[in-house]
């Protein structure tokens, strides 16, 4: 709100200005001083234009507060069960939480997995459709939500996570259990494959029979790329200097439980601290962070000791202020987790909340950090729940957006 207040008076003001150099230019006053001006702009004949100017000033804050409040939500689907039809653009208001679909992108592969480009003009997905895998770019409309496919590009097998950094795409390919990182050129589209990495390993569990990649992510400083090993039961650090003819170079591995499966990792905004969702067990490990190092300092339980169903851990986000962390579990639990964060990065549980429906693969804050949505995979919606800033605390809002299998949610700018 603040924000909006502060672009209209900005907006106000040069209009004022305009004025007042337009009445000394054509000779209206003897160059008096701008305060001399004003004074005389209200004590005399220009009421008139006072009044329009703060009308004009409330026309301006609700305009920008109005255009504000308004964000793209785009939502990535798996299309094999025939009930969605690719990745679906909906207007979402930040004040009421109601959505529109304005768009969509059809495709007959899964695009489960999104990523914006920085100044908002192009997404990049993951493709994948029976023995083809690869990653698609597409130009995006902010305004409107139109998109279009410029190119795709082959990556290892079955992509499910994807980052850029509007130099580089990097995947990470779960089946495959590797790494592709690719040039981007100048209009958004796909260039040539810079680099191709496989991991090698396996794990205790029988779903960890090999490598499996899922999930690369940016450390704070762009420095790194995190690598997590469902597969391996490691976390991978590479070094990433972006421009380079191999991006990408072995730092260290670290270890995790045994058959636990590392999925996913989030950073807190002050960059300190990485949380780290392990699929199997549905625990948190909580680690300091430094140029690429990382010390564990908690593990943390997201279900009940008494809890003998499966876990499926999925989702992982810290809220924009740091304060609090969010994780969900699918399986038959079908929760999300809230943690309130302490001022050493350690989480003290908050609460447990029902997501409403079954398979909560992915959630996303929305930008305004009062709502939070679940995409659930298993029951064809997102369910909106409220949140409370103070608390952390999650309730339900009663809206929804019925769309198909939908697991990831991103809102662009």
């Amino acid at each position: 709100m603040a924000e909006q207040f502060i672009i209209a008076l900005v907006f106000v003001l040069i209009h004022l200005v305009v004025i007042i150099n337009k009445d000394i230019i054509l000779g209206r006053e003897n160059k008096p001083s701008t305060f001399k001006h004003l004074v005389k702009l209200v004590s005399c004949n220009k009421l008139k234009s006072m009044k329009k100017i703060l009308i004009l000033f409330i026309l301006s804050f609700f305009f920008f507060e109005g255009y504000a409040q308004n964000h793209k939500l785009i939502i990535g689907t798996f299309t094999r069960s025939g009930n969605s039809e690719g990745i679906y653009i909906y207007n979402f208001d930040t004040q009421t939480a109601e959505s529109k679909r304005v768009g969509i992108t059809k495709s007959p592969a899964d695009q489960g997995y999104l990523a914006l480009s920085g100044n908002g003009k192009f997404f990049y997905s993951t493709y994948m459709l029976k023995d083809k895998s690869s990653a698609s770019a597409y130009a995006f409309n902010a305004e409107t939500g139109d998109t279009k496919l410029i190119n795709q590009l082959p990556t290892g097998n079955n992509p499910c996570y994807i980052i850029t950094d509007d130099i580089n795409v990097i995947t990470a390919n779960y089946s495959g259990g590797n790494i592709n990182v690719i040039e981007l050129n100048a209009d958004g589209s796909l260039g040539v494959e810079k680099q191709f990495i496989q991991h090698t390993g396996s794990g205790p569990d029988k779903r960890q029979a090999s490598a499996h990649v899922h999930q690369v992510l940016f450390s704070p400083d762009k420095k790194y790329v995190i690598a997590t090993d469902l597969g391996e039961d490691k976390v991978y650090i590479y070094n990433y200097q972006a421009n380079a003819e191999k991006p990408l170079t072995f730092k260290q591995s670290i270890k995790t439980n045994a058959g636990s499966g590392p999925r996913h990792l989030a950073f807190s905004p002050n960059g300190k601290y990485a949380y780290l969702a392990h699929e199997f067990n549905g625990k948190i490990s909580v680690f300091t962070y430094n140029d690429g190092n990382l010390l564990l300092i908690q593990e943390m339980e997201t279900v009940a000791k008494e809890f003998t169903g499966k876990i499926d851990a999925a989702g992982i986000q810290v809220s924009a202020d740091g304060k609090f962390l969010y994780e969900s579990n699918r399986g038959d639990a079908n929760t999300i987790s809230v943690f309130a964060i302490q001022k050493d990065g350690k989480l003290k549980p908050v609460e447990n909340v029902g997501t409403l429906g079954k398979g909560p693969r992915n959630f996303s804050i929305d930008p305004s950090g009062n709502y939070l949505l679940v995409a659930h995979q298993y029951t064809n919606d997102v369910v909106i729940f409220n949140r409370d800033t103070k608390t952390g605390k999650l309730t339900d809002s009663g809206k929804r957006i019925n769309v198909g299998t939908p697991v990831c949610l991103i809102f662009a700018k």
